[in-house]
């Protein structure tokens, strides 16, 4: 482990001036040479209150590998004017009537609600907080299975891919059921244990480990919950996610998951770009609990800082675009293209995109929309995925580079998540990588934030470690509205945090690597120098 030179975060007081741009901020090292220091030690375990908040920490003075989110607000932002910022949500749907969010929620003002008419002539009738270009749709088949299906939608090599993808897939079929049928039964088992101990049917992972029992069966049984607790899901989550993980695995070995067509019901065919007119303007979907990603990525984002109600979002003046286009199972590149256009055309300055999928049939248009984005100067925060691979090598898509290589543009930016463990297991063990392809990380595990109905829970994935971002780029270009989308993204790039150190990969303890070489930058995302450079560029 190499010796390094401690961040440069000492605290400075700014002299706070009103209106947008640069300001008298502090100077500041070449952000280039900024480290982390490898010798902070949490004595003491997170709080389950300090941990719905460690996304605004800052690594020194919290010890965790946070944003410096809140000290960038107290020292540099504090009376500080800024720029409203619309932020396009390209996902699952998004419950708009959240208690935290419904202040938040974009609304169209060329469009008078519920008249039935296309006001603003857009081709979408009273899209008055976004557009749902999935309809009444739910649940969809993964992009290998339509391709499977039906090999005309592609190339002949990507069928041929597909194919050989889905034999895969079927071959390990019954072990990933004999996995999670194990996994629930022993879940099912310690919890009998720990809750006749307890005399209660429903308590928390400290309430498990407090337990103080020789008896053997007990010590085993708390072992096991343990390990269940750190999914970051209450029991009846867990029990539910391993029961369907069961039912999912029988479909693939009966061959029932080729069968359905879920699309039918929307009346579009998806590989027609050229038909745009399809959805409808429910942007929550037909079931609020199924718009839980993203709700909870909006509130990462948005949901409002320093309310007492639940968490608190990145960004303090956004209005949140809710493009729906993201199905429980792979969304058609149709769909995405589309979303992408529609928050561009409608004001969105970041777009977020926390979804990916392995294939790709129609990924030109997907590439024409982000080229398009990126002529109208919006920058897209795209989730890096979570399949603990090298995407230099293995396909995830949507990217911004047909050869992995060379980006088409300069306004897509990918993320990898973090864990809030500052040391060897900072890297979220499910977390894509890639030198080239994964630009950043932010943290992604143990995120705390809205979900349907006024909940609010903890999630993981790259999928929270992506709006982490955006709201950091839209904070950005909320105070500095003159940086492009193309400054934002090297702003959030060059000023992150180094980790110079080596760090467990993928989960498994004797895959250590440098952390440098899990990223194009070896950074991870911080609010408090990104403010800084991007008020250095703001005065040039």
């Amino acid at each position: 482990m190499n010796t390094i030179k401690p961040i440069c975060l000492s605290v400075f007081s700014a002299l706070v001036l009103a209106g947008c741009g640069a300001q008298k901020l502090p100077n500041y090292k070449s952000l280039t040479e900024i480290t982390a220091p490898v010798n902070i030690k949490k004595n003491k375990a997170l709080t389950e209150t300090q941990l719905k908040h460690w996304n605004h920490y800052d690594i020194v003075k919290d010890t965790v590998p946070g944003m410096s989110v809140d000290r960038a607000y107290a020292e540099l932002l504090k009376n500080r004017k800024s720029k409203k910022v619309i932020v396009g949500i390209v996902d699952s749907g998004v419950d708009i009537d959240h208690e935290d969010l419904k202040s938040v929620i974009w609304t169209n003002p060329k469009e008078i609600p519920g008249n039935g008419i296309d006001d603003d002539k857009n081709g979408y009738v009273d899209d008055i907080h976004g557009w749902n270009f999935l309809g009444e749709i739910i649940k969809e088949n993964l992009e290998y299975e339509r391709i499977v299906k039906d090999k005309s939608i592609t190339d002949e090599a990507t069928y041929q891919a597909a194919k050989k993808f889905n034999a895969k897939v079927v071959a390990e079929a019954p072990l990933y059921k004999k996995r999670y049928e194990d996994l629930l039964s022993a879940m099912q088992e310690a919890d009998k244990v720990i809750a006749q101990q307890l005399g209660k049917t429903v308590y928390t992972a400290e309430e498990s480990d407090a337990i103080d029992s020789q008896d053997a069966l007990v010590q085993k049984s708390k072992n096991v919950m343990k390990k269940m607790f750190a999914y970051g899901m209450s029991v009846k989550g867990l029990e539910d996610t391993f029961k369907e993980e069961i039912e999912k695995n029988d479909l693939i070995i009966s061959g029932e998951n080729l069968k359905p067509d879920y699309r039918k019901v929307l009346g579009d065919n998806p590989n027609d770009i050229t038909k745009t007119n399809y959805g409808n303007n429910n942007v929550t979907g037909p079931d609020k609990e199924e718009a839980l990603h993203g709700t909870h990525v909006a509130g990462i984002v948005a949901q409002v800082r320093n309310n007492n109600i639940g968490g608190d979002g990145i960004a303090n003046n956004v209005a949140i675009l809710t493009v729906r286009a993201v199905p429980d199972g792979d969304e058609y590149d149709k769909d995405i293209a589309l979303a992408i256009r529609y928050a561009v055309d409608n004001g969105a300055k970041v777009i977020n995109g926390s979804f990916g999928k392995a294939f790709s049939p129609h990924k030109n248009w997907v590439f024409d929309a982000i080229k398009y984005a990126a002529q109208k100067d919006v920058l897209i925060v795209h989730a890096a995925g979570n399949d603990a691979k090298n995407i230099d090598y293995f396909d995830n898509f949507p990217n911004d580079s047909e050869d992995k290589k060379t980006e088409i543009s300069d306004n897509l930016i990918t993320v990898g998540a973090l864990n809030f463990e500052y040391g060897e297991n900072i890297a979220a063990s499910f977390s894509n990588i890639g030198k080239i392809n994964v630009d950043v990380f932010a943290p992604g595990v143990k995120i705390y934030a809205s979900t349907p109905e006024n909940t609010y829970k903890f999630l993981k994935g790259t999928s929270m470690a992506a709006p982490n971002v955006a709201g950091v780029a839209a904070l950005i270009r909320s105070y500095y509205p003159k940086l492009t989308a193309s400054q934002v993204k090297h702003i959030l790039m060059d000023s992150g945090v180094a980790i110079n150190m080596d760090v467990v990969v993928g989960g498994n303890p004797k895959d250590m690597r440098p952390f440098s070489e899990l990223s194009k930058t070896g950074k991870i995302v911080n609010a408090y120098n990104a403010i800084l450079m991007a008020n250095k560029m703001a005065k040039k």
